[in-house]
């Protein structure tokens, strides 16, 4: 169990029911309260383009499909009857249709249907290159090669196009531009993004350390001389210092894939064809496997969630919100090959070609992520000029739309687009997630949470009581959420009127980590209809461990289906 769920905080329900605060005279010692106060003010602005004051409501399905015949070349003139698409193995019709021919749309079939793509025919279509830089995995230099061909090929944006950028250190999820169409303010936001600090070389320490480490263990168990950091074949499972180092590097990609998905989410409504150039420091595919670089050793436990299990949560993101991805290989060929005359013993830690194999991993994640979005991986010199690449493969597409039947169950379904010409060849998504309501708003809590900016996405005040301790490394945080009760749903009710809501609160410490979010109901009931100025108050207290934190607390209104939030810090007792 990682840390990250050990700190899980408990909530302490002072209260289920919201009623109307007790008459003149009257003591309240109720945990929760209707009191009259001066008129709510209005939400702030969203400092966020796409920060969720509400949910998403995905109506229908775009799926943008990229044509080309056996040898790359791509395929213009197609109409809708050229397709076959199949869902969960069963054909489904077609119900919106367009190609886009040079970044024009043409003649568009179903563009009435609701949720189907805004594209008028004759008129370009714009792209939302969404920019995702990873430092927590990528080497400086590394990382400072690609930002430095991006900047370079910016004139490839179109006047319709748009980028945001933003950055990831394993920390902080920092929001470098929005939305920008100015060539010269995103040329100063790379240069900036370059200046930025890099943590792969700590990612690199700790690999090291592990060889080394495993590498001395190996010698004092066969010998001096003896070992050559190989483990033995015939161990099928992971040894106990192996389990440590395998949790690890699954909980920082578990981060990384949190904060990307994060970003899409927050970024979730621009016009157009929309793409992530996801900048990848190196998250491996299957984290055992990466660790121990070995072909010869076959493993019966791999420890932890791996491959689609670890990334389907990015894959799902992207396909909900239509975007496609572009993972870019940041650090590019790492692997060196030299002649068996110059090769020399291996050295402490190193595994013959253990380089290379690691290298394969990240690089099997690159081209997940892509073929599960339509999309196409950019490794080793590919990096280099990646927007000019991205923005030369999707000038030509056709645009797909179909209307799932939707049951909220949070499954993945298998989609399929299919060309009747057997020597064509369609790259598209490959599922959707029926998402519930619940996933829905606990994802725009976090995305809120990563980014640090819940005081923007809607008007909830959280006061916030004096932290004591709570036991050995345990502190204590009450807190009062004042909720507008004019902003929510009041519906008639047996006896009156009530209200049906949902609590949630997000935290994560000083070191990244977050504990599941979990959904408390409130269930508000009044005698009469709540003045306009009235609010709902509700008490409650979070224990945590003895740290810094940055909470997030929401209450979803789900007939309404907004979200109101607010963010504070909690500060760590001295110890």
């Amino acid at each position: 169990m990682t840390n990250a769920y050990r700190s899980l905080f408990v909530f302490v329900l002072l209260a289920s029911l919201l009623v109307p605060v007790p008459g003149a005279g009257q003591e309240d010692r109720s945990a929760a309260a209707v009191e009259n106060r001066p008129s709510a003010q209005a939400p702030p602005p969203s400092a966020l383009p796409g920060i969720f004051a509400e949910v998403l409501d995905v109506r229908v399905i775009n799926i943008e499909v990229t044509v080309t015949d056996k040898r790359g070349t791509p395929i213009l003139g197609l109409g809708a009857d050229d397709f076959e698409l199949v869902v969960d193995g069963e054909g489904v019709p077609v119900e919106y249709f367009s190609e886009i021919r040079g970044g024009v749309a043409l003649d568009s079939e179903g563009a009435t249907l609701p949720g189907a793509p805004a594209v008028a025919a004759g008129q370009p279509v714009g792209v939302s290159y969404l920019v995702f830089i990873d430092d927590f995995f990528g080497l400086k230099p590394d990382r400072n090669t690609v930002l430095r061909s991006l900047k370079e090929d910016l004139a490839y944006l179109r006047p319709e196009d748009r980028m945001a950028i933003v950055a990831y250190n394993g920390d902080d999820l920092e929001m470098l531009s929005s939305w920008s169409q100015s060539q010269r303010a995103l040329e100063r936001v790379l240069n900036d993004a370059m200046s930025r600090p890099a943590y792969g070389l700590q990612r690199v320490v700790e690999r090291k350390q592990y060889d080394f480490d495993t590498f001395e263990e190996l010698e004092l168990l066969l010998g001096d001389g003896a070992a050559t950091g190989r483990s033995s074949p015939f161990n099928t499972q992971l040894e106990p210092q192996e389990r440590a180092f395998v949790e690890l590097i699954t909980e920082q990609v578990n981060r990384s894939i949190a904060a990307a998905s994060a970003t899409l989410r927050s970024f979730a409504k621009p016009p157009g064809r929309k793409v992530m150039i996801l900048l990848s420091g190196g998250w491996p595919f299957v984290p055992a496997d990466y660790l121990i670089g070995d072909v010869s050793r076959v493993l019966f436990d791999r420890q932890g969630p791996y491959g689609a299990n670890l990334y389907n949560r990015l894959v799902e993101t992207a396909n909900l919100l239509g975007y496609t991805l572009f993972p870019v290989d940041l650090p590019g060929l790492e692997g060196t090959f030299v002649g068996a005359d110059v090769a020399g013993l291996p050295q402490p830690g190193e595994v013959f070609n253990q380089g290379l194999l690691r290298e394969q991993e990240v690089q099997s994640t690159l081209s997940f992520l892509a073929k599960k979005t339509g999309g196409r991986a950019l490794i080793n010199s590919r990096r280099i000029g990646a927007l000019r690449a991205v923005s030369d493969d999707i000038q030509s597409y056709y645009w797909l739309g179909f209307s799932p039947v939707r049951s909220g169950d949070d499954r993945s379904h298998d989609v399929q687009v299919r060309v009747k010409n057997p020597d064509f060849v369609a790259r598209a998504r490959g599922s959707f997630l029926d998402s519930s309501q619940t996933t829905e708003v606990s994802m725009a809590v976090e995305s809120t949470l990563l980014f640090g900016n819940a005081a923007a996405a809607g008007s909830l005040d959280v006061q916030v009581g004096e932290t004591s301790k709570a036991g050995k490394n345990r502190i204590e945080v009450p807190i009062k959420v004042v909720v507008p009760l004019s902003q929510v749903t009041v519906l008639p009710s047996a006896g009156g009127f009530g209200a049906s809501l949902e609590l949630r609160v997000a935290v994560q410490d000083e070191e990244g980590q977050q504990a599941p979010i979990p959904v408390i109901p409130l269930n508000l009931s009044f005698a009469e209809m709540p003045a306009a100025n009235a609010v709902g108050t509700y008490e409650t207290k979070l224990f945590l461990r003895n740290r810094d934190h940055q909470a997030v607390v929401a209450i979803h209104d789900p007939v309404s289906g907004r979200i109101f939030t607010t963010g504070f810090d909690i500060a760590a007792l001295a110890k």
